[in-house]
């Protein structure tokens, strides 16, 4: 008589829902962290277009990469500041293009130092910014429209100042700034990393940094448990502009010459798009540095990427349009997502 023995089943034999759960598992990672796919896809990004295009990833095409990061990515860490108390900047770019040319007038013209300029410089546009605040918080101005109309009166005085003309002759020391090196990267793109740290320790590792996060979600809400919304908004417009300042001058000095008419280049809109691409909620109160960061860094090598691959300037702008746009409409799905997953 032959007896057969059977192993009692385990959780291993057993079919169950493990692919499925993984999947939903997987799912909720990205909804919860946008920034994982953020991340993800620049590496996805920069490995395609580097397998068809051989100067891609030279070491002179990563510097310049690295310089072009530290414009968009500083503006786009100030923008983001100001979308996390749920208000907007259009006024960085051009706010930037006024800077380089303050800078440069103070400097040139009125005979400062070059150290002097700037610190006159960035004063005036924290100035700005806190004029931003203020209309917003206490004269309840839209945001959208108060920092519209510093738009167009950067873009004025930019043009009245120098009376169309590019201001030459200025000190070493702007250019210096943009075109040394420590090892091999960039000076303005360690700029771009200092700001995305402090960003980064401020938001997350402060109490400030919370309270900007609460008058995001809810400013009623924050109001009624004592944290001064009113404060924290405008020391997020006063941060914009003075990075946007920032940006300003770091141009001029790798233009070597300050040129009124880069203030219209559009740069508020790339700024915007980094931070909604990272993953920042235009209501407010959602989103984080390194979200943003990959975000600016995603822009940047998809910016870089249709260059090295010869593509149309004039299509160069359709795809950054559409990334924007997609990057809108997965916001708004993430955020719906997200909800239900919560509830």
């Amino acid at each position: 008589m032959t007896t057969h023995l059977t192993r009692p089943a385990t959780g291993a034999d057993k079919p169950g829902p493990a692919a499925p759960g993984r999947l939903r598992n997987l799912t909720r990672i990205l909804v919860e962290t946008p920034e994982a796919g953020i991340i993800a896809a620049c590496v996805v990004v920069f490995v395609s277009i580097a397998a068809n295009a051989s100067t891609y990833a030279s070491v002179g095409n990563l510097q310049v990469m690295g310089r072009d990061l530290a414009q968009v990515g500083i503006l786009a860490i100030g923008e983001s500041l100001v979308i996390l108390t749920g208000g907007i900047d259009l006024s960085v770019g051009a706010l930037a293009g006024l800077a380089g040319i303050l800078a440069a007038w103070f400097n040139v013209s009125a005979g400062m130092p070059a150290p002097l300029a700037i610190l006159l410089t960035l004063l005036i546009c924290a100035v700005i910014g806190w004029w931003h605040g203020m209309m917003v918080t206490k004269l309840n101005v839209p945001p959208f429209v108060i920092t519209l109309v510093t738009y167009t009166v950067s873009i004025g005085a930019a043009l009245a100042i120098t009376g169309g003309s590019p201001i030459n002759g200025i000190d070493p020391l702007f250019s210096n700034l943009s075109a040394y090196y420590v090892d091999q990267v960039p000076v303005p793109a360690l700029f771009f990393v200092g700001a995305a740290v402090i960003a980064w320790f401020v938001l997350e590792r402060t109490y400030v940094g919370r309270q900007v996060y609460a008058v995001g979600g809810n400013k009623e809400a924050a109001r009624l448990v004592g944290i001064p919304v009113a404060r924290r908004i405008t020391a997020t417009y006063v941060a914009s502009s003075c990075l946007a300042g920032v940006v300003g001058i770091l141009v001029i000095g790798r233009m070597n010459v300050a040129d009124p008419s880069v203030g219209g280049s559009g740069w508020e809109l790339t700024a915007i798009a980094a931070a909604v691409v990272g993953g920042v909620s235009l209501f407010g109160g959602e989103g984080r540095i390194i979200g943003i960061a990959a975000g600016a860094i995603l822009l940047e090598f998809i910016s870089n990427g249709l260059l090295a691959l010869k593509v149309s300037a004039y299509d160069q702008e359709m795809v950054q349009g559409a990334v924007l746009g997609v990057a809108i409409l997965l916001d708004r799905l993430r955020a719906r997502r997200f909800t239900r997953v919560r509830s």
